[in-house]
């Protein structure tokens, strides 16, 4: 009676208009879910886990492939695997997972905004040796993305094809004959008392950086429902003999040493029903360095799924490079929480693609009733200026329309 099955089935219609003969205009459909089986725990605590992924366009790709969006599923027609398979040990101070699984923190995450989320295989733990108190260990050795089918040792620098994998979305620079990556080791740590959240992380990508990561916030409640919050974060990475100076492979046309350095400030107000927020980061160049100072993500450049404040739903400043940004946002659930109204507008400034704009619409429709566990969900978010999306500084539309049922 413990063990559990549950799940998502998808229908995703996804379409990116350039506004520019030079590029074609791209869109694609997938029809597909995720079926998650858990066992009821035994001997003590251990439990086994399954998922298994489907995606399929449904001959909807066409014989022009240069018009599909292969960031939605890829250009195959369909994506079938077993996006997860682990054995865990867990009681309350205490989670060991070992296997495929979701694994979330801030710079490896699943960025669960297409078909079907990225997976990784290795080892997690999660230690609470008191309440709202939790270290953190992982090791990653291989990661399926959200367009892959089977689990590869490469990241999102490699590009699409290494050893066969149908990677799409990220910043490609490293060269298909070179090695393949030796994964990721991370610690962390995370506390929150009161209105206070604090945490901090170290990863070393294998040959790829070192970084530290810390963020706090703090919000004051109050009793009349208006509670302001503040919160900032930092960024700091550095490796001399790393893979791009290894392999010849320049990231975004500078080579070097891995040598970054960011931070973010955000404040805003949290009221009935939404919140309201102002946000800033910025990355410092770095003359010599990989990227002119660029911070190396391995697991969400290209994916925009990074936690700095800024980003926006198709880009930031880790994919732009060094420079600076800042956004506006507002979120607000209407007509008792059956409507959630997200509102954004990202200004960036670079030094390596000039400066931009992002503005952002989001609208969820959540029906009641039989059709509770539905939503139906419109993303467009329309890019102007900077090189990153469209060649002469022309707009980029990218709307995604999202159904998901959760059983």
């Amino acid at each position: 009676q413990q063990s559990k099955v549950d799940g998502q089935i998808r229908s995703y219609y996804f379409s990116r208009l350039y506004g520019t003969p030079a590029i074609p205009n791209q869109n694609a459909f997938a029809l597909g879910g995720i079926l998650n089986v858990r066992t009821a725990p035994f001997l003590g605590g251990l439990g086994l886990g399954v998922s298994f992924f489907t995606a399929n366009s449904l001959g909807t790709h066409g014989a022009d492939l240069a018009t599909v969006d292969p960031t939605l599923m890829g250009l195959n027609p369909a994506i079938n695997a077993l996006g997860q398979a682990y054995v865990q040990f867990q009681q309350p101070w205490i989670l060991v997972r070992a296997g495929d699984q979701i694994i979330n923190t801030p710079w490896m995450q699943s960025a669960d905004a297409r078909m079907l989320p990225a997976t990784y295989q290795g080892l997690y733990l999660d230690v609470t040796p008191v309440r709202n108190l939790h270290f953190y260990g992982v090791r990653v050795f291989r990661w399926k993305s959200r367009t892959s089918s089977d689990y590869y040792k490469d990241n999102l620098y490699y590009q699409t094809g290494y050893d066969g994998d149908p990677l799409y979305g990220g910043l490609a620079t490293i060269p298909n004959t070179e090695p393949q990556a030796n994964g990721t080791l991370a610690f962390g740590s995370s506390y929150a008392l009161g209105g206070a959240k604090v945490q901090a992380w170290y990863y070393d990508f294998y040959r790829f950086a070192n970084m530290f990561y810390g963020d706090a916030s703090y919000t004051l409640k109050t009793s009349s429902g208006f509670s302001p919050f503040i919160g900032a974060q930092y960024v700091r990475e550095w490796l001399g003999n790393n893979a791009f100076s290894q392999f010849n492979a320049p990231l975004l046309g500078y080579n070097g040493s891995v040598d970054s350095t960011a931070y973010g400030i955000q404040v805003g107000l949290n009221f009935p029903g939404g919140n309201l927020s102002w946000a800033y980061n910025a990355i410092s160049p770095h003359a010599g360095s990989v990227g002119d100072g660029s911070i190396i993500s391995p697991y969400t450049v290209g994916y925009a799924f990074d936690p700095l404040y800024t980003t926006s739903m198709t880009r930031g400043l880790v994919e732009l490079g060094p420079g600076d940004a800042w956004k506006v946002k507002a979120t607000y659930n209407a007509f008792g929480k059956a409507v959630l109204i997200m509102a954004a507008f990202a200004r960036y400034h670079t030094y390596l693609h000039g400066s931009g704009n992002d503005t952002y619409l989001d609208i969820t429709y959540f029906p009641k009733g039989s059709l509770k566990g539905l939503s139906i969900r419109d993303r467009v978010e329309v890019n102007n200026g900077g090189q990153y999306l469209a060649p002469n500084n022309r707009s980029f539309i990218y709307n995604r329309v999202m159904l998901t049922y959760q059983f």
